[in-house]
Order: structure tokens, then C-alpha cells, then sequence
């Protein structure tokens, strides 16, 4: 199941932690956090990535087309093309990564519009932030989505009611979204949804069109929106203190999003 990744946001809110990035390309411990949820999916058996470009989207480029000088020790002769020895024992990564130029001023709705030919064959697909991680037990979320019959499956977690929270019943149907709550008491929207290829017809290329907004308002006024609760970790970085968090998680091998080895 291929695995949508919006990369294209510009970090406003942690420009103190650095200007020159794209905020998926901040870093936990020695890799950007965009590395490490691909790693959590990939460890779930999810290994095909398109990934939404937007904002500084080059240097994800250049970070995926160098991955391997990037990541490893290597030698090699100056002289002599197609001489360099990568001195690596694990990052071996049989990745499939699409990247997408999908505008640099273009909302979450339009970007994953502007994508529907890389998953136009999927049935179903995942989708998700470039800057959230949770130690979500993904084969569990899938089949509740398959199971409901629904459009479009969000993961409703309980953190701090700064981001877009979701309502939603006894069933997991979703019957309202606010996107930006006071504080109500509900969930929120931890990202990580589960789609069906007929979310595209609920979309449009609007440069301003964002998913959390127009469209989800109308999937949860049709009764296609189902809430997925998830009980543990989740957190997004989104400030400087969350970038601290969670390299303080990272350092201290405390860091529940990790399923690999």
C-alpha cells in the first residue's frame, strides 16, 4: 500500500529551530524526521513513498538523490568514476520514493490532488504529515478503514486541543472536525489517514484548497469520515519544544515510535 507524505508546508512556527529547511527535514538524532516515519511504515511493510513537495522541496531532492554519501563513511578515488565504497552495515533501504513538485504556496487539499496520477492504480492508500510521529499499529488501522466501508479514515489522539480536533461517536463515526479548537475536550486529528482512491472526486487543484477544511467538513456531512482511536504515542514537531522533546526521546533510546531494529 503506497504512503502519501505532505513535505510541502513552510514551519512557521519553529523557525527558531531552523530557516534553512523544510521542517520534515529537521533532524532526530542524525536523521530528518521525514526518515524516520518512512522507516516507521516501511517497518509495517509500507515501502512505497510519494512524497508532496512544496517549500525548499530541493533539498529533500538532494537529500534522497545523495541519500547514501549522506548517511555513510564512503571512499573513493578522484580520478577514477564509480570508484566509491560505502563502509555501511545496515542502511541498505529498498525504499521507492516519489518526489512531487506539487507548488510552493499550494494547501494540504490541492497537493494530495495534484498526486492522484502516482496512486491512480491504489485501491487504497495511506496518508500522512511530514512531521508527526506515533507508534501506530498500522495493520490494526488498516483494517478497521477496510472494514467500515467508508471514504476516508483519520487517527483521532488526545494531546494538547492546539490542533484540529475531531468528534466522533460510540461507532468511530466522525461527526464533526474543527480544524483549529479552543478546547472541547475531544480528540484530535493525529494525521495519519487511510483513503480510498475516491477521495480524489472530493478534491480539486484550488491552490487554496485545504484538506482539513472543505473537504473533510463534507466527508463528515456525508458520513464518510470514520475516527480511528489511537491510545498511544503520538506528537508532532511543531515548535522548537517539540523538536527538543523529541531528539530528548531519540538520545535517551526512549523513542516509542521506533519498530525497527
Amino acid at each position: 500500500m503506497k504512503v502519501v507524505i505532505l513535505c510541502g508546508g513552510q514551519g512557521t512556527r519553529i523557525l527558531d529551530v531552523s530557516r534553512d529547511l523544510p521542517k520534515p527535514m529537521i533532524r532526530i538524532g542524525n536523521y530528518p524526521i521525514l526518515w524516520h516515519i518512512m522507516k516507521n511504515y516501511a517497518a509495517a511493510g509500507h515501502n512505497e513513498f510519494i512524497l508532496c513537495l512544496g517549500h525548499l522541496g530541493e533539498i529533500i531532492k538532494n537529500y534522497f538523490l545523495n541519500y547514501y554519501s549522506l548517511t555513510n563513511d564512503f571512499s573513493l578515488i578522484l580520478n577514477k568514476r564509480d570508484s566509491i565504497k560505502f563502509h555501511t552495515s545496515e542502511n541498505d533501504i529498498d525504499w521507492h520514493v516519489t518526489l512531487a513538485d506539487t507548488g510552493d504556496n499550494t494547501m494540504t487539499g490541492a497537493r494530495v490532488k495534484r498526486i492522484q496520477r502516482y496512486v491512480s492504480k491504489e485501491k487504497t492508500f495511506l496518508l500522512t504529515y511530514g512531521d508527526g510521529l506515533a507508534n501506530i499499529n498500522f495493520p490494526s488501522l488498516i483494517n478497521f478503514h477496510q472494514n467500515h466501508g467508508k471514504i476516508m479514515t483519520l487517527t483521532g489522539v488526545r494531546p494538547p486541543g492546539r490542533f484540529g480536533e475531531v468528534i466522533n461517536d460510540d461507532q468511530g463515526k466522525a461527526t464533526g472536525f474543527n480544524e483549529k479548537p479552543q478546547t472541547t475536550g475531544g480528540r484530535i486529528s493525529g494525521g495519519f489517514f487511510v483513503c480510498q482512491q475516491s477521495i480524489f472526486d472530493w478534491l480539486d487543484q484550488r491552490e487554496n484548497l485545504i484538506l482539513e477544511q472543505e473537504p473533510m467538513n463534507k466527508l463528515v456531512n456525508a458520513s464518510e469520515l470514520m475516527v480511528y482511536r489511537h491510545e498511544g504515542f503520538w506528537q508532532c514537531m511543531d515548535t522548537a519544544r517539540d523538536y527538543r522533546l523529541l531528539n530528548s526521546m531519540w538520545a535517551n533510546e526512549n523513542a516509542p515510535w521506533k519498530n525497527w531494529k
